[in-house]
């Protein structure tokens, strides 16, 4: 067999059905596609049956492909009864670096050479979780998602030592047809490139949060309120371009070359103490104000669904392609 086109899969094999795993299997079920699924937790299809149920409502407001139904989604009870009836694999398992090399070894050996096999990892790079594979190293590739997949339109894309170019690309193309943003890396890089941003602003505020220098629900309004909305528009980058005035991003480095260097942040992450957890969750908790987990879910969803909505509109009036 030869691999498909990237624009062309239909069949894609889903391991670990968990928060990202099943998150993911909604999203490729949205595409289209058939979803063939294998975890051998405890009661992983009734899970992942209510997970599918649950969310399918918000799976309808984004909007179905041709072809598109829950009824494609089927589990399978070994790796070996997926490996053939497949032709890519996103792996979701927990982020645990000895279970994945195990994994991917098993993988290398059972899996057609055709078959390319993605990482939703989150921070491991694929040159350590790729250390025990003989066969077809090049094959395997970093795919990381933003949760939750079937919302979240970015995908970062990264190759380990061992991972073609060729591979690194097709993932990118296969992301890209079924409605992801991309970024593909340069080079590998533990945590690739939002979870690293993300990790710096969570350091300052749990810094604050222990120092008792603000609430909880202070940080995440000055994120929601502040540049939060101006990052869904365009980025922290563009966005500081602007705050340069008529001169860019050069002005804005010339003028706040020497406060660069101030010391305004902790970037060393504070003790995780017994105190500091207990008054993030209770933080948490205030800010939530009584509503469940899955209620929260649904106004994330609905509300980034109107986000996205809005800002497609928009640029389509306009003729931007961003």
């Amino acid at each position: 067999m030869t691999r498909p086109n990237p624009n062309e899969v239909t069949k894609i094999g889903v391991i670990g059905t968990g928060v990202i795993g099943g998150a993911w299997a909604l999203h490729f079920l949205r595409m289209g596609m058939e979803v063939v699924a294998y975890d051998p937790g405890p009661n992983s299809k009734e899970k992942l049956l209510a997970m599918v149920d649950h969310v399918w409502p918000t799976i309808e407001k984004l909007g179905l492909r041709e072809g598109a139904g829950k009824q494609k989604l089927r589990f399978v009870d070994s790796l070996e009864d997926m490996v053939d009836c497949v032709e890519v694999i996103q792996e979701s398992t927990p982020e645990r670096l000895d279970a994945k090399q195990v994994l991917f070894a098993k993988l290398d050996a059972i899996a057609p050479p055709e078959v390319v096999i993605i990482s939703s990892t989150s921070g491991f790079p694929m040159t350590d979780m790729a250390s025990e594979l003989q066969d077809n190293p090049g094959r395997f590739v970093v795919g990381h998602p933003f949760n939750p997949p079937y919302l979240m339109p970015f995908c970062e894309v990264c190759g380990g030592e061992r991972t073609s170019q060729e591979v690194v690309d097709w993932t990118a193309d296969f992301y890209e047809a079924i409605e992801k943003q991309v970024a593909k890396m340069d080079k590998e890089l533990p945590g690739f490139i939002g979870n690293r941003l993300q990790e710096a602003l969570w350091r300052e505020a749990l810094h604050m949060v222990k120092n008792k220098e603000c609430s909880v629900e202070d940080i995440d309004k000055a994120i929601a309120y502040g540049p939060g909305l101006r990052w869904a528009i365009m980025g922290h980058c563009l966005t500081y371009h602007l705050g340069g005035g008529q001169g860019g991003m050069a002005h804005l480095l010339d003028h706040f070359e020497e406060s660069l260097e101030a010391p305004w942040t902790r970037l060393k992450a504070p003790k995780l103490t017994q105190e500091l957890k207990d008054d993030m969750v209770a933080g948490c908790l205030t800010q939530a104000n009584g509503a469940s987990i899955n209620e929260l879910i649904e106004e994330r969803d609905d509300c980034l669904i109107r986000i996205m909505q809005t800002l497609d509109e928009y640029r389509k009036e306009k003729g931007i392609k961003r």
